[in-house]
This record gives C-alpha cells, sequence and structure tokens, in this order.
C-alpha cells in the first residue's frame, strides 16, 4: 500500500493563510450565496475560522468588507491590464481594459455576482451608494483613455467624456449583470463573454470622429 501521509517538510513550508484573507474569502462566497443584506458578520467569521471581533478589526464593518472585497477584485483586474502586452493606441488600451474586466469576472463567479447585483446599490435609507476605491480608479483610467483618443483626434469633439466614460461602462457592467440575473430567473441572456467584447469593439468606433455614411432611404 502506498504511503499517504503528507510530507512534513511540504506542509510545514505552505503558507498559512491569515485571518484577513480568510475573511475575505468567506464573504465573497456567502455574500454571493446568500445576499449582502442575508448574511451576518457571525458567520463569515465562523465560516472564516476566526471572531466577529478579528473581523472588525480588519474591516471595521460589513460594508467595509464588502468594499474590500470589490477594491480586492478590481485589483485583480488591474493586474491582467498591467500583465497583458500594452497596444500603442489609447484605443486598444481602452479596449484591453474592458477585455481584462470581462475575463477576470468571468474567471470568479462569485465576484461576478457580487459586481452586478451588490456594487453601487443605494443602502440606509436612499442616502448610501456603494462606491469602492478600485472602481473609480478604473474609471479614472477609462476617462484618461478617452480624452487622450480626443487629443488624437480618434473621438469625436462633441462628445461629453463623462458620459462616454459611464456609457462603454454602464453597457459593460448592464451585459455581465443580465448574465448573472439570467442565471436566477427567467431571463435570457444566450452570450458570452467573447460576445460582449465583440459588441463592444463594434460599438468603439461609432465614437470616432470619422464622419459616418447618411442612412441610405427604405423603400416602402
Amino acid at each position: 500500500m502506498p504511503d499517504t501521509t503528507p510530507d512534513t517538510i511540504t506542509v510545514e513550508s505552505m503558507p498559512s493563510v491569515s485571518s484577513h484573507d480568510r475573511i475575505l474569502r468567506s464573504a465573497k462566497r456567502l455574500f454571493a450565496r446568500n445576499g449582502y443584506e442575508n448574511t451576518s458578520t457571525v458567520a463569515i467569521a465562523r465560516e472564516a475560522g476566526t471572531s466577529e471581533s478579528q473581523l472588525m478589526k480588519h474591516f471595521g464593518s460589513k460594508q467595509g468588507l464588502l468594499l474590500a472585497i470589490f477594491d480586492r477584485g478590481w485589483a485583480a483586474i488591474m493586474e491582467r491590464v498591467q500583465a497583458s502586452h500594452r497596444p500603442a493606441s489609447p484605443a486598444d488600451r481602452l479596449m484591453s481594459m474592458l477585455q481584462a474586466m470581462i475575463i477576470e469576472v468571468d474567471n470568479d463567479p462569485d465576484l461576478k455576482q457580487l459586481m452586478a447585483l451588490e456594487a453601487r446599490r443605494v443602502r440606509k435609507d436612499n442616502r448610501d451608494v456603494l462606491l469602492s476605491r478600485g472602481y473609480q480608479q478604473f474609471s479614472e483610467l477609462v476617462h484618461g483613455l478617452l480624452g487622450e483618443m480626443r487629443d488624437h483626434g480618434h473621438l469625436h469633439p462633441d462628445v461629453n467624456l463623462d458620459a462616454v466614460r459611464a456609457a462603454i461602462l454602464g453597457m459593460t457592467e448592464g451585459l455581465l449583470r443580465d448574465q448573472v440575473v439570467a442565471e436566477r430567473s427567467e431571463c435570457r441572456a444566450d452570450y458570452t463573454g467573447d460576445d460582449i467584447r465583440k459588441l463592444l469593439e463594434i460599438m468603439l468606433p461609432a465614437l470616432s470622429n470619422h464622419a459616418m455614411p447618411p442612412l441610405k432611404a427604405v423603400s416602402r
């Protein structure tokens, strides 16, 4: 019979997961499975094998914990952006950023659930909107690339950059959100992350400074 006893040296050399990271992992899993409102800090601490006081020490509150999950998710997206081939043109870099976002959330179903259903949700009697630092940084980078596109004459000078940024991110997030909603309802969202990328590649050139050909009259 083969010896199945774990190698002591290997086990001892494996880095232990900190209580901070265990809490993050457990919270992301429970928030995605049960919803933010239906998940207590006690349940998160219990699954993470730590105490509620440790959770509060690391994150301050349940909302602070959710923000930390989003910030880590956006950090992973930005790592993917940095690791990818850096295209020369601002338009290609913008497309690369959006593609990194699509790939990362597709690879992390729990993060996708939370970004689709919990991000920027209004809370506390309609006075508090959750907005993570990671999302703000990503949004600012998109805005900067749009400014470069306009400076190089690749974006129509009359368009408002804030409106374009909101439209691009809103469309991308909306497509991802419908996929999540479809998994939980009878709504249909029969498309993949690759389909979203192709749609963005079609839509972005429509914002360029090149004149569009006039539409032909439809004969009746």
